[in-house]
């Protein structure tokens, strides 16, 4: 009797003190949002709880498919590390919990590598499932990171309004090279580099990518339907305080840095051909539907060129960035306000996406191969192989992820 009431108060205990640790956390957070905006603190609460929320989402497809196929799942968790609160529904063997550290979460399948627990049916375990289940469990988190991405865009243009997102011209730079060459407002940018163009994101990628030649390749499209090639050589612009100032012969770099009390060093120089979007700002429903389509796609299909342009050489990769790359843009798109911040949530839910459905070990999308060729030479891979394929792949990806890491450093400093 004694030892079941001490074992009773150890279980109070150990509930109290979860509780408070989780309470301590969350005042923590708060206090951080609510007290200490746009500091480096600031910076990191706010990418975890980003990267939180779309890794819980993502697991949450895997989670929600998992049910939904009878697999018997062990643990779903939000956040990683020590356990702070667990409980488990009535007739559901499912323990959810609530972990110390807000970073991502996880939902732990039965059967994800074989056979993993004597005491299950063989039909609960995943590795059992028909090949179909198997490949909507594994792809479902990039699905649910993709409507995620979708209605995250469709509230920005529906409560804050969207200027139009084709590659029509809704600016151009006085004196400019597009101006000179005889480019005017409402022009349409269909081609960029040999490569087509339709919105802004995919122009801005191209134009990143390695160039031999000191011009840019445009087919525009006039108002009158009629195409026209041009070759233009950018000019040089020292860009201060968000403001681009043209360099010329007259209007010198040591001229800009010492008017506005600089050093030339620190004067931040780009090459620009003098062009811009429509910023007209635009309501309702229906373009909230169609930015939210429009931008879905061309991030989307963005995401799949940087891949492209990284495996070819034509970017390279200090063009990416890792924890502390993002950390500073959240610090820089958090001063824009609110709806930059649920932007860069739309961004890196459909980053995320993207890269969990290549076809590489480690991804889903690696996952998905294996069952592909379990499907084509109807044999089962051995789970030990598959998962030193994957074990090889996380390593891998590890180190291009301390790598980039590594570069964002030494840019900071």
């Amino acid at each position: 009797m004694e030892k079941e009431e001490n074992k009773k108060n150890s279980s109070e205990q150990s509930t109290l003190k979860s509780v408070v640790t989780l309470l301590l956390i969350i005042a923590f957070i708060l206090v951080v949002l609510i007290f200490f905006p746009n500091t480096w603190i600031w910076n990191i609460v706010v990418l975890l709880l980003i990267l939180t929320l779309l890794i819980f989402v993502h697991e949450g497809g895997h989670f929600l498919l998992g049910k939904m196929c009878g697999v018997h799942i062990y643990e779903f968790a939000l956040g990683m590390g020590p356990k702070v609160l667990g409980f488990r529904r009535k007739n559901d063997p499912t323990e959810y919990t609530l972990r110390a550290l807000p970073i991502g979460g996880f939902c732990q399948l039965a059967g994800e590598e074989g056979e993993d627990d004597s005491d299950l049916e063989k039909d609960k375990f995943m590795c059992n499932k028909s090949k179909i289940k198997r490949i909507l469990i594994l792809v479902a988190g990039v699905f649910m990171n993709f409507v995620t991405a979708f209605v995250l865009l469709f509230a920005i243009s529906l409560i804050w309004g969207t200027s139009d997102q084709t590659s029509k011209i809704g600016y151009i730079e006085k004196n400019s090279p597009a101006e000179k060459a005889g480019i005017v407002i409402g022009d349409t940018i269909v081609e960029c580099n040999g490569k087509r163009v339709r919105t802004w994101d995919k122009l801005s990628i191209i134009n990143s990518l390695k160039n031999e030649n000191n011009y840019v390749e445009y087919v525009i499209r006039h108002q009158d339907g009629k195409e026209e090639k041009y070759k233009i050589v950018p000019d040089e612009y020292a860009v201060i305080d968000n403001q681009n100032i043209q360099i010329t012969e007259e209007n010198t770099l040591e001229k800009i840095a010492e008017e506005h009390h600089m050093k030339k060093e620190e004067v931040a120089v780009t090459k620009m051909i003098g062009i811009g979007a429509d910023q007209e700002v635009k309501h309702g429903l229906l373009n909230a539907l169609k930015y939210a389509f429009i931008k879905f796609t061309s991030i989307f299909s963005s995401m799949f060129m940087i891949i492209g342009s990284l495996i070819t050489g034509k970017l390279g990769l200090s063009a990416l960035s890792g924890p502390v790359g993002m950390y500073s843009v959240v610090g820089q798109v958090a001063s824009y306000g609110i709806a930059n911040v649920i932007y860069l949530m739309a961004y890196l839910s459909i980053n995320l996406g993207v890269i969990n459905i290549l076809p590489f070990p480690a991804f889903d999308g690696g996952r998905v191969v294996f069952v592909i060729i379990e499907a084509i030479t109807h044999k089962k891979v051995d789970p030990k192989v598959e998962g030193y394929f994957h074990s090889i792949g996380f390593i891998l990806i590890m180190l291009l992820m301390l790598y980039i890491t590594f570069q964002d450093i030494i840019r900071i400093f």
